[in-house]
């Protein structure tokens, strides 16, 4: 099946037809709307290449339920010493700028570059986008930020300078979601690090259920009553 060009068309294809990597679409448009949509249809962006932005729906998708969480002993113990504050939304665009930095395995380039940074800025803004950020005194050094999506956040990407300060931060949106009832937190694509937090694969068709369900029941309170 090959990759579908996107238009002018506010539409994406049914996610079904997406490549066995996940792939599904591609086009240049990213506005806030086409973002919006993906979103809610089960779909993200993952990079940008020649001014063609790529988009994707894998199978099978990655998931932790708040009640899945993973607190290691270690992690226990991290929390109990209290040397770092976790803030939410107070810097953004800093999380961001952070998560690009990050060494990545199997990637010479991050697929967040300035016109990711800027859209989900904006997204930030509208009160979509969040962050999650672990401080050191005044110095950032762990977080996450994703988008609340109905009850449901999806979470793009972490970054650690200490260690185990991306995994506080994920405990802690755990532990604020389950408060306003989130139904679950969308890792998207599995690796071994989410899992040892108690992250899951699931169906695509499942999660498309899950998703559905987390849109037509927004939480009890929106991300932001978190600041």
């Amino acid at each position: 099946m090959p990759v579908w060009q996107l238009n002018d068309q506010l539409i994406f294809p049914n996610p079904q037809f997406a490549e066995p990597d996940g792939m599904l679409a591609i086009g240049t448009d990213f506005s806030i709307e086409r973002i919006l949509l993906a979103y809610r249809s089960g779909i993200f962006p993952w990079f940008c290449h020649e001014n063609e932005f790529y988009w994707f729906s894998p199978d099978p998708r990655c998931i932790l339920f708040m009640d899945d969480i993973v607190v290691s002993k270690s992690m226990q113990q991290l929390i109990k010493k209290n040397n770092y504050q976790i803030k939410v939304d107070t810097n953004f665009s800093a999380v961001m700028l952070a998560c690009a930095l990050v060494e990545r395995k199997h990637d010479n380039e991050t697929w967040i570059d300035e016109k990711f940074i800027r859209t989900y800025t904006e997204l930030h803004k509208r009160g979509i986008a969040h962050s999650i950020e672990v401080y050191e005194g005044d110095e950032l050094v762990g977080g996450l930020y994703g988008l609340s999506i109905g009850a449901s956040f999806v979470g793009e990407s972490m970054f650690s300078k200490k260690s185990n300060t991306s995994k506080l931060a994920l405990i802690y949106l755990a532990q604020q979601l389950k408060q306003f009832n989130y139904h679950f937190i969308d890792c998207q694509v599995y690796n071994e690090h989410l899992g040892s937090m108690g992250a899951k694969k699931i169906p695509r068709d499942v999660y498309l259920v899950m998703l559905k369900k987390a849109l037509e029941n927004p939480p009890d309170k929106c991300f932001a009553s978190l600041v």
